[in-house]
């Protein structure tokens, strides 16, 4: 548990310490209060969420410490996830350059409820951990694992990836934004890559899987997708 604790805790504070490094940098100073409020935003659901998995799951913390490119087995996967990082990263680049030299302006306000949305983001994606133990950081399936029902699951197919691109449109805007918005759309693209990809994988090794299918219809969205 300690060595699991630590790679926990290395890896939330190297990602804060990018975001941060990121943000202000690109603005130029450390008066960008959109990403002080956002970064602490970030951070204090990320460490709820992390504190209930340490209590509660510790097998599925263990799989979503391992994550990114390498991680993966699938090589379509690894092209998906690399692209989906260097998005990640220029949806902070472009917020730090539109602070500085003032391209957006959005009202304080806005960005404060955009930052509601990021935590409703967040929210969900917990929703989804508490149900579903299952949820890895790379896409595999276990000799025990069976179909998840229950929950955000019998809303739509694919409840963490719901709550991620809730998480992401409403990123710029919450950094205060406009430009960088496009990004938040075409990483949620890359999001959708992913998420069909996996849909084949499981059809093909998860049991029930396109039971489950037939039974919700909807990927991504209620009653859209």
């Amino acid at each position: 548990m300690r060595n699991l604790l630590i790679k926990a805790f290395v890896g939330f504070a190297f990602l804060m310490l990018i975001l941060a490094l990121t943000l202000f940098l690109s603005a130029g100073s450390l008066s960008y209060w959109q990403a002080q409020v956002y970064l602490a935003v970030f951070a204090l659901c990320t460490i709820l969420i992390t504190l209930y998995l340490v209590r509660y799951d510790q097998e599925l913390l263990a799989g979503r410490v391992k994550a990114g490119p390498t991680a993966e087995t699938q090589p379509t996967q690894r092209i998906i996830q690399g692209l989906a990082n260097l998005l990640f990263i220029a949806l902070f680049i472009v917020p730090g350059l539109d602070y500085r030299f003032g391209w957006s302006n959005i009202p304080p306000v806005l960005s404060l409820i955009a930052n509601g949305f990021v935590a409703l983001g967040f929210y969900v994606v917990f929703l989804v951990f508490r149900e579903n133990t299952y949820t890895r950081g790379t896409i595999e399936v276990s000799t025990e694992q069976h179909v998840v029902t229950s929950g955000p699951y019998a809303v739509v197919r694919h409840p963490m990836y719901a709550g991620a691109s809730i998480l992401l449109i409403f990123t710029p805007i919450a950094l205060g934004s406009w430009v960088a918005l496009p990004l938040a759309v075409l990483l949620i693209l890359v999001v959708v890559a992913r998420l069909l990809d996996e849909e084949q994988f499981l059809r093909a090794n998860l049991n029930g899987y396109p039971a489950y299918c037939q039974q919700v219809q909807h990927r991504l969205v209620p009653f859209v997708w």
